[in-house]
């Protein structure tokens, strides 16, 4: 019994660490308790669908941050190489 606890005490902390909210933890628990983890997989499939989405949201953000410091350094550099030398 002792090992149970500690499989269900396993899965319980996954789900926290992936961010699932409290709903769909008890929800994950009581199928995994009922001996039914199968039924957990559309829950969990929809957790990881919003954590891509988020990601690529993500991404998307980064890589225009990333176009935006390319043209600042691309425009600097012309200008570094159009200033009349001091001499």
């Amino acid at each position: 019994m002792a090992e149970i606890n500690e499989t269900w005490k396993s899965v319980r902390q996954n789900l926290i660490d992936a961010g699932c909210d409290g709903k769909t933890e008890d929800f994950c628990m009581k199928c995994l308790q009922d001996g039914r983890a199968a039924k957990m997989l559309p829950a969990l499939e929809a957790h990881r669908r919003t954590l891509l989405d988020a990601l690529h949201c993500a991404q998307k953000r980064i890589d225009c941050l990333d176009y935006l410091i390319f043209r600042i350094r691309q425009s600097k550099e012309k200008q570094t190489q159009t200033e009349p030398k001091k001499g």
